[in-house]
């Protein structure tokens, strides 16, 4: 299941609640969130089994945060 900006007119005070029910839905399926919201995300990154890709912009290129243009593969999974 794909949430792309689940945060989007929710009250800031409701992303705890909102990463809850995420985490719970994700016990039975994979869960991509796809969010600029930094109070979910950081909610969501207190369970011990997400996993996070950060993305950066850098001269219009959108990129994954710490990776350098040279590394293989392309794009990289983060450790767990």
């Amino acid at each position: 299941m794909v949430l792309n900006e689940p945060e989007t007119s929710l009250h800031p005070d409701l992303l705890p609640a909102l990463a809850r029910l995420v985490i719970g839905a994700s016990k039975n399926s994979q869960v991509w969130v796809v969010s600029h919201a930094g109070r979910l995300i950081g909610a969501l990154e207190e369970h011990r089994d997400c996993r996070s890709i950060k993305l950066e912009k850098e001269l219009g290129e959108t990129r994954i945060e710490g990776q350098g243009s040279l590394d293989a593969p392309p794009w990289h999974w983060p450790e767990n």
